[in-house]
């Protein structure tokens, strides 16, 4: 039996959650999100792209 191929260490592509950005905004086009005490934005644009700031 053969080993799966390496990754790099730290890579946890396979590993991460998939959540659908619309559980997280539903109807709306933007949603607060709280990390660490931080506050930060993810809205949707026009164009139907995503962008996150703090």
């Amino acid at each position: 039996m053969q080993n799966p191929p390496s990754r790099p260490k730290g890579d946890r592509t396979r590993e991460a959650k998939e959540i659908e950005v619309a559980s997280l905004i539903g109807s709306e086009r933007e949603v607060v999100l709280l990390h660490r005490g931080e506050r930060y934005r993810l809205r949707v644009t026009a164009n139907g792209k995503l962008i996150l700031t703090k």
